[in-house]
């Protein structure tokens, strides 16, 4: 036999046992428990109490916040962060503190990489409450300053890119736990 034909062989066996097409398969579950938001959302940050608009990619990874004036320092054995919001209520600027939960590097497509601060902070959209990790960057050439990724919204979150705004944050600063 030779190799052309057992590969031939070989393809075809790989193909019926793989199943039927997914246009013949039986339908998949509906995304039981699972809330579905617009691409672009108010989400209320952290305990502050403020909210702003989030763009919700599932391109990201991780989420990312607007912030300036970032401060790496230590407090005893544990590294943090300071950093500044820009509360979109008021204009101006909020000092946050949280501690460093992991540096990522940004390749970018132009440009060297860059090495951002992670902080774990908890954010609300509609009516769910999230402990997210978000990278800290300055976002002003961005339209939205907050971008909620992939592993925020897995689980819980399905995206409907043909609307936004669809359910305003209904969380209470109280219900935060930072």
């Amino acid at each position: 036999m030779t190799l052309s034909r057992l590969m031939t062989i070989l393809v075809l066996l790989g193909a019926a046992s793989a199943g039927p097409p997914l246009a013949q398969a039986e339908a998949l579950p509906p995304d039981a428990g699972k809330q579905i938001f617009g691409f672009v959302e108010r989400v209320i940050v952290s305990d502050t109490g403020f909210s702003v608009k989030a763009r919700l990619d599932t391109g990201a990874a991780t989420s990312s916040l607007d912030a300036h004036n970032i401060h790496r320092f230590r407090r005893g054995d544990q590294r943090y962060v300071r950093f500044d919001v820009i509360d979109p209520d008021i204009e101006e600027f909020i000092t946050l503190e949280r501690p460093l939960a992991r540096n990522v590097l940004i390749r970018q497509h132009s440009g060297p990489s860059m090495r951002r601060p992670v902080v774990k902070m908890t954010i609300c959209i509609g009516h769910l409450i999230r402990k997210v990790e978000v990278s800290l960057t300055p976002r002003s050439d961005f339209l939205y300053p907050m971008l909620i990724g992939r592993s925020a919204m897995q689980g819980a979150i399905v995206v409907d890119p043909g609307v936004s705004f669809t359910i305003r944050p209904s969380c209470t600063a109280a219900e935060f736990d930072e």
